[in-house]
């Protein structure tokens, strides 16, 4: 038997597919980190990997693929989290392609524009709304994660949430995700946030719901993949349901990203028109981008 040959029900050239898909990931830990070594797993080809942070020892207890021996040490700094991923990435499939930068993603928000998906595992609020507006300005659909530990009266709950925004699907404003009281309380606290509790496993169950959700964009595997969704995880009883609120929305269109915001607002074809072609080689080459337009939405004719 191949490599892929389990997965085979995924459809006919899914393989190919999910060679051909470039991913990428904004924020590469606890949830991050799980992302990138499934993905590498079904076979994913391409990657693009940004975390501007690197490693310590409270990354243990759930970054995938770190180890003791890239904890910083007095004579050198922590290994990147970028470059844990590129590793573990091409352990899996040394085929695969990885670009990674530890930087912030708007540094490298180039690279990004040519993902046909971006997963983000960031921490807070604004970072998620911003990273989910380039996302649409790009129509490039956007995986987001997020894992919290709340206080009860008689102990804690372990809740968390996957959501996809497609183009022209409702948005985490829509959604709740992204609330205005959330950023405000997060402007008056910037710099002060502190480490977030976070635990192996519940990183692992949305990881895996979102590469799942990823895997149907992708591949051919359903004619009618889910085109936006809202899952809720309620680590105590251990369910994923569709959020309520996201069944009263689903149907709704989106107003907080109008059509016509879409494309680079800094491109001028004049300078595209007075350019000479350059001659492209087969390391330059454009990916092919996977039919996920085209199954989503039939009257695209792309």
């Amino acid at each position: 038997m191949k490599w892929l040959d389990r997965q085979s029900f995924l459809g006919i050239n899914s393989d190919q597919a999910l060679r051909d898909a470039v991913i990428g990931l904004a924020g590469l830990g606890g949830g991050g980190s799980h992302v990138v070594q499934q993905l590498a797993h079904v076979g994913v080809g391409n990657f693009v990997v940004l975390d501007d942070d690197s490693i310590d020892n409270t990354n243990l207890n759930r970054l995938i693929g770190g180890r003791h021996g890239d904890l910083p040490k007095e004579s050198r700094p922590g290994t990147d989290k970028v470059e844990i991923a590129r590793r573990v990435i091409v352990d899996i499939n040394p085929a695969a392609k990885v670009y990674a930068r530890s930087a912030l993603w708007q540094v490298e928000a180039d690279r990004l524009k040519g993902c046909d998906l971006i997963v983000g595992g960031l921490d807070s609020v604004r970072a998620k709304s911003e990273l989910e507006g380039f996302s649409r300005r790009f129509l490039i659909p956007y995986l987001d994660m997020g894992m919290d530990v709340h206080a009860l009266d008689d102990g804690y709950l372990i809740a968390g949430q996957v959501a996809l925004s497609m183009p022209g699907c409702p948005c985490l404003r829509c959604m709740g995700i992204v609330r205005q009281e959330a950023l405000d309380e997060e402007g008056r606290n910037y710099g002060a946030a502190g480490g977030k509790p976070q635990v192996v496993w519940p990183n692992g169950v949305l990881a895996s719901t979102a590469v799942g959700l990823a895997v149907q964009i992708l591949s051919p595997w359903l004619p009618n993949p889910i085109s936006s969704t809202y899952l809720e995880y309620d680590g105590n009883s251990h369910t994923i349901k569709e959020s309520t609120r996201f069944a009263r929305i689903k149907n709704l269109p989106c107003p907080h990203y109008p059509s016509n915001e879409t494309g680079d607002p800094s491109f001028d074809v004049r300078k595209v028109l007075d350019t000479p072609a350059p001659v492209q080689n087969v390391a330059t080459a454009a990916i092919p981008a996977p039919s996920w337009w085209r199954r989503l939405f039939g009257w695209l004719a792309i």
